[in-house]
């Protein structure tokens, strides 16, 4: 397994494409916006102007894009990587998306040939660019344990969660765990600040004990700078949050944390924050915005 195809080049694919690199595999690159990704091309990964040229020679394919529905056009559209990936190649999508799609593209990819595995990831753009993701992956065992180099060139926590579909489902748990502890977070420094204490000393006291968090470690000082650059996109948080519900629904399961969580980042999205990152969730309980609630 030497050459891979790569669709989705953005924050966390990016480093994940140069870090596969580093890994000494030949990587061809499929991208909307060839400007985008000039440094990559510079770095030595080989662009193409479609995924059908992408994918053809490819012995792996990768993809990690947006939305579910953006996983949907990549697989199935016209010129899509079902149609035109080489016999008994790898197919490992890295998007967090619908359980549901990545049974959909093993069956139909299985029927065909190729191995199909759903392998989201968490880690964030730190983890990416460390080459230290956690990787979460469904699908046939052998071709997970096939791909294990693959999967150790972008991440040191590699874990076989099942069939197919059981890496979403470990990825929307996951979320359904940040969200409660994040909302914790910008909660519990709204309380200190409003009690006069100094949000610093408040975070250096409590990041050891029992509620530390990487929630707290990776963002309490962001929040504390205002700093809301995206590490990852709050519109893609809502997607996974939404996606997390609806599985929850189909089991019967009430999670009124996460509900409370995505109703609250939904105000923010329509206020346009959509593209900031997670840790903003902050701005719904700053002062403005609490002034503006009253």
């Amino acid at each position: 397994m030497n050459k891979v195809g790569f669709i989705g080049v953005g924050i966390m694919g990016k480093s994940m494409v140069r870090n596969l690199m580093k890994a000494g595999f030949e990587l061809h690159i499929y991208a909307r916006t060839k400007s985008k990704v000039e440094d990559v091309i510079g770095e030595g990964a080989q662009f193409h102007e479609s995924i059908k040229d992408c994918v053809q020679d490819c012995d792996a394919v990768i993809t990690i894009v947006g939305f579910p529905q953006d996983v949907e056009e990549v697989y199935f559209d016209e010129g899509n990587i079902l149609d035109s990936a080489k016999e008994g190649a790898y197919l490992i999508d890295m998007t967090t998306t619908s359980p549901q799609i990545a049974e959909k593209i093993y069956a139909e990819g299985t029927k065909r040939g190729f191995h199909v595995m759903d392998a989201p990831v968490t880690g964030g753009d730190t983890g990416a660019k460390a080459g230290t993701l956690s990787i979460l992956v469904g699908g046939e065992k052998e071709d997970y344990e096939a791909c294990m180099p693959l999967f150790e060139a972008m991440g040191t926590n590699i874990n076989y969660q099942g069939k197919a579909g059981c890496g979403q489902h470990c990825k929307l748990a996951n979320q359904i765990m940040i969200a409660g502890t994040l909302s914790g977070v910008c909660e519990a420094l709204t309380y200190a600040k409003e009690q006069g204490l100094d949000p610093e000393v408040f975070m250096k006291s409590v990041a050891t004990g029992a509620a530390g968090s990487k929630q707290l470690d990776t963002f309490g000082p962001k929040i504390l700078k205002d700093d809301y650059a995206p590490g990852f996109f709050m519109k893609h948080f809502i997607k996974d949050m939404k996606l997390a519900l609806i599985e929850a629904n189909r089991k019967g399961l009430s999670l009124d944390v996460l509900s409370m969580v995505l109703a609250n980042y939904e105000e923010l999205e329509q206020e346009g924050y959509g593209d900031l990152g997670t840790q903003a969730l902050m701005k719904f309980y700053d002062e403005e915005h609490r002034n503006t609630e009253e």
